[in-house]
């Protein structure tokens, strides 16, 4: 742990708390597969893993990672410069594109399989490609989940070029529409990447939500995703 490091901890730490005792820091950078930070108080010592993808990181966003992680941990208020602060840098090119690097070189992607016991993913990308995309999206992997996941209904992950779907939809009597437009919202990141505007991720920008209402059944698969 560097010194600076722990000095910005403690003074973000005062700030909070002015007249609490400051407990002994343990701060670590560790190799992550992204910019993941985690914060936890045990037994009087105060434990901060940061990736190891923020050593370089300038000061200000040290800080205001400080701020953040405590702030949460004691349910105080986020300050509003910290934050912006902080999603400029996660959201820059140049840490993007540093951090999809990490993804694929560290990160493992569990594959189960695109063919299940009633849908066949690939089957389904291929009849969407013909019908939506004139057969020119290029195929990314395709998997089902290892669990029924109701929370993450689908996904895609550029990092490792994924699309992962909730095994929850490999039923009989799962309708074929809730399946295509799940797999055709996907595609559509794949078609149109995350970008950065004004500082701020725009995961669904304006070209992405025109082309997902040209999907037919679009309101009966919504409506059928919401009962999940």
């Amino acid at each position: 742990m560097s010194i600076e490091i722990q000095r910005l901890f403690e003074e973000e730490y005062r700030s909070l708390r002015p007249r609490a005792p400051m407990p002994l820091l343990e701060i670590r950078f560790r190799r992550f597969t992204s910019l993941n930070t985690t914060i936890r108080l045990r037994q009087g010592r105060m434990h901060v893993h940061l990736s190891d993808l923020l050593e370089g990181a300038p000061e200000g966003v040290l800080r205001a990672i400080a701020h953040i992680l405590l702030a949460k941990l004691y349910r105080k208020p986020l300050d509003a410069a910290h934050t912006a602060r902080y999603r400029r840098f996660t959201s820059s090119e140049s840490v993007v594109r540093q951090t999809e690097m990490i993804r694929q070189s560290r990160g493992r992607k569990k594959m189960w399989g695109a063919r299940g016991q009633h849908y066949d993913l690939e089957e389904v990308f291929e009849s969407l490609n013909a019908r939506f995309f004139h057969g020119l999206l290029g195929r990314p992997l395709l998997t089902w989940s290892g669990h029924m996941a109701k929370r993450s209904l689908g996904h895609y992950d550029p990092a490792h070029n994924t699309i992962v779907v909730s095994r929850v939809f490999d039923r009989k009597n799962t309708p074929r529409f809730a399946i295509e437009y799940l797999l055709y919202h996907e595609m559509l990141h794949l078609k149109h990447p995350v970008k950065v505007r004004r500082g701020r991720r725009c995961v669904h920008p304006r070209e992405f939500q025109a082309e997902e209402r040209l999907f037919p059944e679009l309101e009966r698969a919504q409506q059928y995703l919401k009962m999940l």
